[in-house]
């Protein structure tokens, strides 16, 4: 087939990387080269567009034994144990095809992490999506919502892995381009840990699990393109998920390492059979000769072409022994699933591929792996964004704070979150020691006598206004959250979702998010361990709010974690962090102004990382004492949020506190550095404090039925927490249904 203009369009590629292409081969490419290239470089495989900015970010560090480049990134959590975790995007598919997009995305974390030898033991997600009501598309927004928590569902519960938490928010701008970040984390000994690096001259290079279909053709190029009104053609990339089936392969594969036969092994995620070859070849420095005639098929008539890009899920590729293959086969036909070997590894560290008789395809793996496009794309410009810096006139529109605080905890963003949490299995396993709804998910390692808490964080608003700043934020919050349960953070992963890099404002968001990533990691001593960049989230030339979501892990001995729930009548509460304020600059970032004001102005809060690391240290020595009866740190809607959800039907609390000439602020500004706690022993809680240089405010205490909140002399804010809870679970049923 002649290659022509048109054609090298139609696969992503630009002219540019086509003459690279015919100049690293020597030659034009054939039709399925040509495939091959274009899914190895595009964006979502080759990182083409972020790679120089990536490396930047800090990898290394006390608990960290394996950094970025391979499946999941791997912490050492004590006596001979480790804990593998990642965090990746499936967002282009979950629009063209909800249910089936997000459950793939479950199904592909999860692969990445049993792949490593780790057995999957938790699962959280981070959601966004466009608005449920008010607009043209808020039913189809709806109908996007019930999918993606369905298929989230299906999976992972199909599957026996417990999703324990994550978070949900809505905003215009995710109407055309919805957010679906899966975060999973398994753990196994450390002499158990595999690698994706073949090796062994003529060892057999081994295909297992599921039959290759047509389902997923193109999937990696489809992510690395904006959405246009044909986009909803494409359902044929969308690939189809069967959970029921992975979890054999998971058994399959975890027994199989067990034999001491498998040399590498790497999951078929995106580009399928093409990106796991190539890149186990790679990484070896080996070749990967492939005959495409052996390869399990579930349809007939399939081209080369179409096998290499097939993204198929619940398939493995694996190296074994050579003369060990019987061991692995053994292993696979009791579980029922295929395993065939399909080829050798060469020593020419080319990728080989075989149909028929013919090579169809020869192409040296760093060509695909290591020397494809790079760029720095132009980005010496101001970030994208049209809100002003200055408040606008008139955006006090309220007196009635109480009022205030209703719409707020039951607005989209700041609602339980139970309709969706409900329909996870979170307690699978019988680890779940914090679940939904917890500022951290906690799960218990019962083989060490630790236990691992997880937090997913990112405020697109804040970021919008300030990548740098918002992304420091990010990590903070998340840092944060763990700490408010007792855990040490010691490591992230990352999910970087944004527009088009090609326009330099908003390649300029992507560098300054990444940089402030950088600074926050570094300070709060979480290096990251891989994860995953989304690029070009944009439907019709519109784009999302730039989106970077850190999750951190950390670790805690095993203990019965700090509630965030009032316990008890008559405890402390207390202001770990002190009355710290924000501006009205700052406060235009807040859920107050997007809520009841309905505007978009300033920059996001001001982050002491110095400040906010102490507050963190204190709030884990206060746990580790035993003083915290509950906490909850403030993050989204300030104090008299934090104080709504930490109220239950029966326990609330009497709040005095000084307001200033803007009540506003005093009451739902979003500074962070605090966290709210209830204790017996206020004076100890204080020593502590003293003891970090960090101040603390005794708010009041708590009380039976009643939320008050006021200066002393009046009560802002005098209401029920019956009617608070109400408020705070009834909106999504309501909404959706």
């Amino acid at each position: 087939m002649t290659i022509t203009p048109e054609l090298i369009a139609q696969h992503q590629l630009t002219q540019a990387e086509y003459d690279k292409i015919v100049s690293l081969l020597g030659r034009e490419p054939s039709y399925t080269e040509l495939g091959v290239f274009s899914v190895m470089w595009s964006e979502h495989c080759s990182y083409k567009s972020s790679r120089i900015h990536l490396k930047t970010l800090p990898t290394t560090g006390k608990y960290v034994v394996q950094g970025p480049g391979e499946n999941a990134g791997i912490i050492d959590i004590g006596d001979g144990w480790v804990a593998a975790f990642k965090i990746e995007s499936h967002n282009h598919p979950s629009y063209i095809e909800p249910f089936q997009g997000a459950a793939t995305g479950v199904g592909g974390i999860l692969r990445d992490i049993f792949t490593m030898g780790a057995r999957p033991v938790a699962v959280l997600n981070s959601l966004r999506f466009g608005l449920l009501e008010g607009t043209a598309t808020s039913e189809h927004n709806r109908r996007i919502v019930s999918g993606v928590v369905s298929g989230i569902a299906h999976y992972g519960n199909c599957f026996g892995v417990p999703t324990v938490g994550g978070e949900c928010l809505f905003e215009d701008c995710y109407s055309g381009n919805p957010l679906v970040n899966v975060f999973a984390l398994g753990v196994c000994k450390a002499d158990e840990v595999f690698f994706a690096k073949a090796s062994g001259i003529g060892n057999p290079v081994i295909y297992v699990g599921a039959k290759t279909g047509r389902d997923g053709i193109h999937g990696a190029s489809m992510a690395s393109a904006e959405f246009t009104e044909e986009s909803k053609q494409k359902r044929p990339n969308v690939q189809v998920g069967d959970p029921f089936l992975e979890k054999l392969l998971l058994e399959a594969c975890i027994e199989a390492m067990k034999t001491g036969a498998i040399v590498a092994i790497q999951d078929m995620g995106a580009a399928g059979l093409t990106s796991s070859s190539c890149e186990m070849g790679d990484r070896g420095g080996v070749g990967i000769d492939i005959n495409l005639d052996l390869v399990p098929q579930r349809e007939k008539g399939m081209t080369a072409y179409e096998m290499l890009l097939s993204e198929s899920q619940e398939r493995m590729l694996l190296v074994a022994e050579k003369g060990r293959e019987e061991e692995v086969f053994r292993v696979f036909r009791k579980w029922g699933l295929d395993a065939v070997t399909i080829g050798v590894v060469t020593d020419d560290q080319k990728l080989r591929i075989r149909h028929k008789g013919e090579v169809m395809a020869e192409i040296p793996n760093p060509a695909l792996a290591q020397e494809g496009p790079k760029y720095d794309r132009p980005h010496n410009v101001a970030p994208y964004r049209k809100a002003p810096v200055e408040a606008p006139g008139g955006w006090r529109k309220s007196s009635d704070y109480q009022s205030d605080l209703v719409k707020l905890i039951a607005s989209p963003d700041l609602c339980s979150k139970r309709w969706i949490w409900q329909q996870y299995d979170y307690q699978v396993r019988t680890n779940t020691l914090a679940g939904p709804g917890s500022d951290a998910a906690v799960i218990r390692i019962k083989e060490n006598g630790t236990s691992i808490a997880m937090s997913l964080d990112g405020n697109g608003r804040y970021c919008y206004l300030d990548p740098r700043l918002g992304a420091k934020l990010a990590v903070a919050e998340s840092c944060r959250n763990l700490s408010t349960t007792g855990a040490l953070p010691v490591a992230a992963t990352n999910n970087l979702n944004f527009g088009n890099p090609e326009r330099p404002e908003i390649m300029a968001q992507l560098v300054e998010a990444i940089g402030g990533i950088r600074e926050a990691c570094a300070f709060f001593e979480t290096p990251i361990t891989g994860g995953n960049v989304s690029l070009y989230n944009e439907t019709l030339g519109e784009g999302i709010y730039p989106t970077p979501v850190l999750g951190i892990v950390g670790l805690m001995k095993t203990a019965a974690p700090v509630p965030v729930a009032f316990q008890r009548e008559g405890a402390a509460v207390v202001l770990l962090g002190g009355l710290r304020g924000t501006n009205e600059t700052e406060f235009g970032s807040s859920e107050y102004a997007k809520v009841i004001a309905g505007e978009l102005w300033g920059t996001p809060p001001a982050l002491d990382m110095l400040y906010e690391k102490n507050v963190q240290s204190a709030m884990r020595e206060i746990v580790a004492a035993g003083l915290a009866e509950s906490a909850h740190d403030l993050s989204d809607g300030g104090l008299a949020v934090a104080l709504s959800e930490s109220c239950t039907e029966v326990w609330g609390a009497n709040i005095q506190i000084p307001l200033s000439g803007t009540p506003e602020i005093d009451l739902f500004g979003e500074a962070p550095s605090r966290i709210l706690l209830t204790t017996g022993d206020t004076a100890r809680v204080a020593e502590i404090a003293v003891k970090f240089g960090i101040e603390i405010a005794v708010l009041g205490s708590t009380m039976k039925g009643q939320l008050q909140i006021g200066d002393g002399t009046a009560w802002t804010i005098d209401i029920a927490t019956s009617d608070l809870k109400t408020a705070f679970e009834s909106t999504l049923p309501a909404l959706l249904h």
